[in-house]
């Protein structure tokens, strides 16, 4: 990470980071979640659905790759010194194959990162409480045929007006999935392809939306949340603003102007 990087990472909402853990890391995580699939890598008949969710895998490799040296710059970097905590674990896994069915969870959308008490579904406000960042890793080749996460550039800067208006509460991200999509439409869409190792770190208001898979090798990639040690504040007086907190006051403060 350095100056232009991050400038990118606040105009476009993201950067990519290539080899920032190693193929071999890639290949024992990518093993152990074809374990958990039953399904067999040399048999393509056995890959009978779109997508299957694998859920928070802890195991000594996947703590390894999102916790290289590079990782961890890149976090003080967009995020702040002492402001984000360690991953443990890699939180839900959507491994997507080659299939003739349609997926059903291919929308624009914002992450949610909290569950208010007797809420159905996943909040977000507009301090990002409890989420300093996306983080897309990749466990397998990924081309433009392999259903790579569709990105709207800029889009980050579009968000924080619409959660603005709900306060400290927040909304649920499906109640808002409607008008994300709408006034995020004129971004340019990029797709997150690469390989083995490669991370996307993500600005956490980005518009992103999965897609159909048209290739022949699946792919394997894990999408959690990093966490903050101390709240995300845009209007911070305690120290300087991380990337993330000024997107957030630089897209308030535009949509204020006019």
């Amino acid at each position: 990470m350095d100056d232009e990087t991050t400038e990118r990472f606040l105009r476009d909402g993201f950067v990519k980071l290539t080899g920032a853990f190693d193929e071999a890391t890639a290949r024992e995580c990518a093993a152990l979640l074809w374990a958990e699939t039953g399904y067999d890598p040399d048999d393509p008949a056995t890959w009978t659905r779109p997508v299957v969710r694998v859920h928070d895998m802890a195991q000594e490799p996947f703590v390894r790759a999102a916790n290289t040296p590079v990782l961890h710059a890149a976090f003080d970097r967009l995020v702040g010194p002492g402001r984000w905590v360690a991953r443990g674990s890699l939180g839900t896994f959507p491994l997507r194959f080659p299939h003739p069915e349609e997926p059903d969870d291919a929308g624009w959308h914002i992450e949610g990162s909290y569950l208010p008490d007797g809420a159905r579904g996943f909040h977000a406000n507009v301090r990002s409480r409890d989420r300093a960042l996306l983080m897309l890793l990749l466990f397998t080749e990924t081309g433009e045929a392999d259903a790579p996460t569709r990105i709207r550039v800029g889009s980050h800067l579009d968000v924080p007006p619409v959660l603005n208006r709900y306060g400290e509460a927040g909304v649920s991200i499906f109640e808002i999935a409607a008008e994300v999509e709408r006034v995020s439409a004129h971004r340019p869409v990029v797709r997150a392809t690469g390989r083995p190792g490669d991370v996307y770190l993500c600005h956490p208001f980005l518009v992103h939306a999965a897609q159909p898979h048209h290739g022949t090798r699946p792919r394997f990639m894990a999408q959690p949340p990093l966490h903050p040690a101390v709240p995300c504040d845009p209007y911070r007086t305690d120290g300087p603003l991380s990337p993330v907190e000024a997107a957030i006051r630089t897209a308030l403060a535009l949509a204020a102007s006019g």
